[in-house]
């Protein structure tokens, strides 16, 4: 069966990405819920969110198998996106993690491989180990996660630092500071974000303000939310969902259009930032 096709974001490598994909923190730890999280990451695929984001972290691991078993047999059909860990990003951890991800995951290879986010080791060897893996064929791009705007700026004077595809960050409606100054950077340089926590690990779903309009707009909090993020075409987002109906809540706010005078109204409820704000991390 083909998967219905969704609106999608342009990496600068070429690559069209669905502008909503399945996240997994948390999944895969609690072997009670396993077949659940399957169905859920199945029927994700086959609504068209084919882009799953999950990283060695995750479990120490256990996402990424749980993802390997969700995507055997159709592999091909969905762009796979994990992480390395900061403590394993020198130039040669960051080559022997993607291969431990790739065992985990049952695949040759990865779509996308980012930074989790930024240590001690210098940019320029993790650059280096990413160099490493595209030579070999074991990821096809790679880019960043919880890089704030003057990382991105050092990323840029590294040997082989323009060929970063994304950086990965906290972006939802209580969490603005990066439209400030990372939004706008990235922006000029062609540079998408992926935004994960849309709903911000659900706080957003018990706010009066985004509460009052869903029901006014006939739709879930969670639907608003992630139709907020999505607003933008330069951002794409992951959002984790544990069964398959949150998995057609979730895919239900592609469809979702926020009017003007929506969008002021929840400007009024969650201003967009003033000044620099430090970029989150959650």
């Amino acid at each position: 069966m083909t998967a219905p096709t969704t609106r999608t974001v342009s990496l600068p490598g070429g690559d069209a990405v669905p502008a909503l994909g399945l996240g997994t923190w948390y999944l895969g730890e609690d072997p009670a819920r396993r077949a659940t999280e399957l169905a859920a990451l199945r029927s994700g695929i086959e609504s068209g969110l084919t882009l799953i984001d999950t990283a060695e972290m995750y479990g120490d691991g256990a996402a990424e198998e749980l993802v390997g078993e969700a995507v055997a047999g159709r592999r091909d059909s969905v762009y796979l996106v994990s992480k390395v860990l900061p403590s394993n990003a020198t130039r040669r951890g960051t080559v022997d993690a993607c291969r431990a991800s790739l065992r985990r995951l049952g695949t040759g290879h990865l779509d996308l491989y980012l930074l989790h986010w930024r240590g001690r080791v210098p940019l320029a060897e993790t650059v280096a180990g990413f160099e490493d893996l595209l030579q070999a064929g074991e990821i096809r791009g790679w880019g960043v996660s919880n890089l704030d705007a003057p990382d991105l700026d050092e990323l840029a004077s590294v040997a082989g630092g323009s060929q970063v595809q994304t950086d990965q960050v906290l972006y939802n409606l209580a969490r603005r500071g990066l439209e400030h100054d990372l939004l706008p950077r990235c922006r000029a340089a062609g540079v998408p974000l992926m935004a994960y926590s849309p709903v911000d690990h659900g706080e957003l779903l018990r706010q009066p303000a985004v509460r009052q309009l869903a029901a006014a707009k006939g739709v879930t909090p969670a639907q608003l939310a992630l139709a907020w993020v999505l607003r933008l075409p330069d951002v794409f987002a992951v959002v984790k969902a544990s069964t398959p109906e949150r998995v057609a809540e979730n895919r239900a706010a592609l469809d979702l259009v926020l009017s003007p005078e929506e969008l002021d109204e929840l400007d009024r409820s969650f201003p967009p930032p003033t000044r620099k704000v430090p970029l989150e991390m959650r």
